[in-house]
C-alpha cells in the first residue's frame, strides 16, 4: 500500500473513532445522564428518578455511553453504580454547554425566560461570595442530593438538599445572608430555592456556577 493511501486510511479510521463520540451524544437524554453523573456516581435507579425516565430507558442509554467508553460502572451490593469514565468527560460537557450558549441563540433565550419568572432573585459572583464568607455571617448552601455533595462540593458549603430546606431555615437566624447553588447555570432548583428563602425574609442570592464551573472560573 502506498504512503498516500495509508495516510488516507489512517485519517478515515481516526475520524470514524471521533464520530463514535458524536453519535453517542446525539441524544438529549444521554446528555442529561452525563450531566447528572458529572455531579457524582449514581445507581441506575437514582438516574431514573432524577431524570424522570424509566429504568429500562436509562439502562439502554447507559449501554450506549458504556460502548463509547464515556461512563464506567462498579457493583455495590445489589446495585450497579455508574460514573463518568474520566474527568475529561466533565470538561468536555462544560465546553459543550459554553459552545451551545454562544452559538445557539435559543440557549440564552431559555435562560433569560427562566430569570424573568423570578425577577427578585439576584445572582452573586464568585468574588463576592468569597469575600462575604470571610465575614462569618454568610452561608453557602449546596441544595443538591447529599451523595452529590459528598462526591464534591464548593469549599465551605453546607449540604441542605432541596427537600430539607424548609426545616433548615426554621432554625436559622433571620439576619443570616445566604447563597445557594446546585448543578450549574441552567439548574432551576437554585432559583426556586433562593425565591423560597426570599419569601421567608432572608437575604439570599443565587450562585450561577456549579462545582465544576466554580473550580475552573
Amino acid at each position: 500500500m502506498e504512503d498516500a493511501q495509508l495516510a488516507e486510511l489512517y485519517k478515515e479510521q481516526l475520524f470514524l473513532q471521533y464520530a463514535r463520540i458524536g453519535k453517542c451524544l446525539s441524544s438529549e437524554r444521554r446528555l442529561e445522564i452525563l450531566s447528572l453523573l458529572s455531579n457524582g456516581p449514581k445507581a441506575v435507579e437514582t438516574l431514573a428518578h432524577q431524570s424522570g425516565m424509566s429504568f429500562a430507558n436509562v439502562s439502554r442509554h447507559l449501554q450506549v455511553l458504556l460502548d463509547a467508553n464515556l461512563v464506567r460502572f462498579t457493583q455495590k451490593g445489589t446495585y450497579v453504580i455508574y460514573s463518568l469514565a474520566n474527568p475529561l468527560v466533565a470538561e468536555f460537557l462544560m465546553s459543550l454547554w459554553k459552545i451551545s450558549e454562544h452559538q445557539l441563540s435559543d440557549v440564552p433565550r431559555l435562560k433569560q425566560n427562566l430569570y424573568q419568572q423570578y425577577e427578585n432573585v439576584r445572582t452573586i459572583s464568585k468574588k463576592e461570595v468569597l469575600e462575604r464568607m470571610k465575614t462569618g455571617n454568610f452561608l453557602v448552601l449546596d441544595i443538591r442530593p447529599k451523595e452529590e455533595y459528598e462526591a464534591q462540593h464548593i469549599e465551605g458549603a453546607v449540604s441542605v438538599p432541596m427537600e430539607e430546606l424548609d426545616d433548615y431555615l426554621q432554625n436559622l437566624p433571620q439576619e443570616t445572608e445566604i447563597a445557594a447553588y446546585c448543578r450549574g447555570p441552567y439548574c432551576v432548583f437554585t432559583t426556586q430555592a433562593v425565591e423560597k428563602m426570599l419569601k421567608k425574609g432572608f437575604k439570599a442570592y443565587r450562585i450561577e456556577e456549579g462545582v465544576h464551573e466554580w473550580r475552573t472560573s
